[in-house]
């Protein structure tokens, strides 16, 4: 008896592995090999960085941007035109009527001809010298203040911008383009703006904290070229006197023969 008692517990057992094998695999091993494979990680087998966690933060896929803050948006879109630009530049208030022409002196005897840019401007006389002129086609410079960046200057060279239907357009743009060369931060006050042979000239004062310059940009059409010339001078409250020849440079500026 006791022989066939331990036959049937050995029956058992085996009934027992038989229906764990059945639990594991309901439809046999062949339904395992069947299954969709998972989708391979974006991080490459050979990664050395940890698995991505299963919170909802690590189902954002890293390669999306991070949004960009308001202050990194560009006030200007892709697309817009330069006078679209020009408007939407705070630097520059609107250039409206009641800004008028001013008087002018007598144009200058002395010039200083610049054939490259095919004008003649007023030599100015002492503080002011002539430069090296690069990356313009001529320049005059002030000495410049002992503890100041800012320097007065006059500069000629064939317009560095693109030429607009109209030459107060064109002026505009020109002036919005000195801004360059004042420091960051500096806005316009319209002074004048009037027709000059040939083209247009603006006068203005540029402010920038506690300081200020005046000054002016001229365009006019050049006999034979495809782009006009640019006159551009700028004079600090370092050198007050010298602002009264801004309206010099207005005045004496000629397109050569």
């Amino acid at each position: 008896m006791r022989d066939v008692y331990r036959g049937i517990v050995v029956a058992l057992a085996v009934a027992a592995v038989a229906a764990g094998i059945f639990l594991v695999y309901p439809s046999g091993p062949d339904e395992v090999a069947a299954r969709p494979v998972a989708a391979p990680s974006a991080v490459p087998a050979t990664s050395s960085e940890p698995a991505p966690s299963a919170s909802p933060a690590a189902t954002v896929p890293a390669a999306v941007p991070a949004t960009p803050s308001p202050t990194a948006t560009p006030t200007i879109a892709p697309g817009y035109t330069a006078m679209e630009a020009l408007a939407a530049d705070r630097r520059l208030p609107k250039l409206t009527r009641k800004v008028k022409r001013t008087s002018l002196p007598a144009p200058a005897k002395r010039v200083h001809r610049d054939k490259r840019a095919g004008v003649a401007v007023p030599r100015l006389g002492k503080p002011w010298k002539t430069f090296g002129a690069a990356p313009f086609t001529s320049k005059q410079v002030l000495p410049k203040p002992r503890g100041r960046a800012q320097r007065g200057l006059l500069v000629t060279c064939p317009l560095p911008i693109e030429e607009q239907r109209s030459a107060r357009d064109t002026a505009l743009l020109a002036a919005r383009w000195s801004l360059n060369h004042h420091p960051e931060g500096a806005k316009v006050r319209w002074l004048a703006s009037q027709r000059v042979k040939g083209g247009w000239a603006l006068m203005y004062r540029v402010v920038y904290g506690k300081r200020q310059s005046v000054a002016a940009v001229v365009v006019v059409d050049r006999k034979g070229m495809d782009r006009p010339a640019l006159a551009f001078v700028s004079v600090p409250d370092t050198h007050r006197r010298q602002w009264r020849d801004v309206k010099r440079v207005i005045s004496g500026i000629r397109v050569l023969g």
